[in-house]
């Protein structure tokens, strides 16, 4: 028999040791142990805190091209949206630009005709800044306050308006305050001139439409050519309110046939709640030439003696 194929290992009779058994139980208490030492007295957060610091450059190492990655799609994401803002705002530069151009071109042609026609020149409007501090106690009106009074310049019957448009109208003057009342406030009204058509009219306010207030106009004809969303502005004509600021928008138009007038529903376009920071105009009044004086009555004619 060769001697390479001879057990040279001892007969069981004869090897040492614990069962294995008996060592799953000694290494499971040891774990155990070590376990609840360490959830106790963090024995191994030394040993941890060096194998962290060990393997943090390869950590880090190999986090690298992960992160070369992102932020190369983020650099070339960046660049195209930069690239596209750059060509957006070149093209609405251009836009501006050209309606600019035009712009310019028709204020020289209306400058010629009105020298042609010797007409008067647009009127311009002062203007003071103002702040709404406060609502008016009355709760049956529509009335805020305003930081400026007579102190300001602020006279009786100026407009007001917002960044969108006319806001209301000055009614009482103080010291250092204004009470400006509305376009919504029942007791107001305001010429007006439908952009689309050129008809004027009057709008009026009402407090209760649109469960926020709103704006009517009244005695318009029933077969008028209003339109909802027509644009109504300033008409000028009544020597307070400046031509051609914002007013309202058509919402409704009802036409019945029990009635010769239309019912036709406004939104005003400034912010009646939340309007903050205004503008005061002066009356343009100030800027007309004055009336003349109204012809003397002829004497009547054949009366007694």
């Amino acid at each position: 028999m060769p001697l390479g194929t001879l057990d040279r290992s001892a007969p069981t009779l004869f090897k040492q040791g614990p069962s294995p058994l008996s060592r799953l139980t000694l290494y499971s208490a040891l774990a155990l142990f070590l376990m609840v030492a360490d959830a106790r007295f963090h024995l191994t957060e030394p040993l941890r805190k060096a194998v962290s610091t060990a393997l943090y450059p390869l950590q880090w190492l190999m986090l690298q091209p992960v992160e070369f990655a992102d932020k190369g799609a983020g650099y070339f994401q960046s660049l195209q949206a930069a690239q596209q803002g750059m060509d957006d705002a070149q093209r609405t530069m251009a836009q501006m630009s050209v309606r600019a151009g035009e712009a310019e071109q028709l204020l020289r042609e209306n400058a010629e005709l009105r020298q042609l026609l010797a007409l008067r020149e647009r009127l311009t409007t002062e203007a003071t800044a103002a702040q709404v501090i406060y609502d008016t106690a009355d709760p049956y009106t529509r009335r805020v306050m305003v930081d400026r009074g007579q102190l300001a310049g602020v006279e009786p019957g100026s407009p007001v308006m917002d960044a969108s448009g006319v806001l209301g109208q000055v009614t009482r003057v103080f010291p250092m305050l204004s009470e400006v009342t509305l376009l919504i406030d029942r007791d107001q009204a305001i010429p007006v001139l439908n952009l689309r058509t050129g008809a004027r009219s009057v709008a009026y306010g009402d407090p209760v439409a649109g469960h926020g207030g709103g704006m009517e106009l009244r005695f318009t004809p029933g077969n008028a050519d209003v339109q909802e969303g027509d644009l109504l502005t300033t008409s000028g004509v009544d020597g307070l309110y400046p031509a051609g600021l914002p007013v309202a928008r058509v919402l409704r138009v009802e036409r019945r046939a029990d009635s010769a007038f239309a019912r036709i529903y406004c939104a005003p376009v400034a912010q009646m709640y939340g309007a903050r920071h205004v503008m005061v105009l002066k009356p343009v009044v100030a800027d007309l030439p004055p009336r003349p004086e109204p012809a003397p009555a002829a004497p009547k004619r054949g009366g007694r003696k």
